[in-house]
């Protein structure tokens, strides 16, 4: 058997070599698909790695942001070593990782032992996919696509969503005004707008909802659910898979997005290495 791991800091290389494989497992692989896209669009610094088993695509690393935690496809336990050995060998010091659960859990053992280094689990989600939309009771106000009109408002929604979760994906205002050129971005209004979604491009016939923001004072209205609702069965209506990612420590969102006829897919850990904070 013949494991064979290449590093490169190009999104396109990325896709070349192991696009097929990335675009089999279209719901597993929708992050790093889009995120690699994005990369090419909009160039950022970023580190890749492409896990080969007998000249077979078994497995993909990216990291972009540099000093973003490390996004891992599934894969099997040879895999996942090759690849915690090659960047542990680059010198490369990754702050964390995040995959399905098993990946996620064997690299990071596996770079615990290899780098001597504490890891500490520090979230676990869960990807579900609309396979039908059930709508929800009835929310007041309706749908509608954000506008450059919304800018300010939603770079002041998306920061306050990036306090809410502790973490930051991106700088808001410069994420919100792509989105909206991109059209990915739309709103529930009701007297003003009430709720915000993000709805990705297609990729190999697959969007991604997310985020999902409503301020604190108008929440409890059915908002949210009647705007991912709407977009999602009009994705589907398009010949399209909505997925989306739940953090299992809220299971009220949890429950909403069950309740429009979301069903569970895979679990996903995120991992971070060091000492704990």
């Amino acid at each position: 058997m013949t494991v064979v791991v290449r590093a490169t800091v190009c999104p396109d290389q990325v896709l070349e070599e192991a696009g097929a494989f990335l675009a089999s497992d279209p719901v597993a692989h929708n992050l790093i698909l889009t995120l690699l896209r994005s990369r090419m669009a909009y160039p950022e610094p970023g580190r890749y790695w492409v896990v080969e088993i007998d000249a077979r695509t078994s497995g993909v690393v990216f990291q972009s942001p540099l000093h973003f935690i490390a996004t891992v496809t599934p894969m099997g336990a040879q895999a996942v070593t090759a690849a915690v050995e090659a960047i542990a060998d680059e010198g490369v010091s990754l702050p964390g990782v995040s995959g399905q659960a098993a990946t996620a859990a064997l690299f990071a053992g596996h770079w615990s032992e290899k780098t001597k280094s504490p890891v500490h689990p520090v979230q676990a989600q869960r990807i579900y996919e609309a396979v039908r939309v059930v709508p929800p009771r009835d929310a007041n106000g309706t749908l509608r696509q954000a506008t450059s009109d919304d800018r300010s408002l939603l770079v002041e929604w998306l920061q306050a969503f990036h306090a809410e979760i502790g973490k930051s994906v991106g700088d808001p205002a410069q994420v919100v005004p792509r989105r909206l050129r991109a059209g990915q971005l739309w709103l529930w209004d009701d007297h003003g707008p009430a709720a915000m979604a993000g709805l990705s491009d297609a990729v190999a016939e697959v969007v991604r909802v997310g985020p999902v923001y409503t301020p604190a004072a108008r929440r409890n209205c059915g908002y949210a659910s009647a705007l991912v609702a709407g977009i999602s069965s009009a994705a589907r209506t398009r010949g399209e898979r909505p997925i989306l990612y739940t953090d299992l420590g809220n299971p009220t969102s949890n429950s909403i997005y069950r309740a429009i006829g979301y069903h569970a897919v895979v679990e996903v850990l995120r991992y971070r290495f060091g000492r704990a904070p």
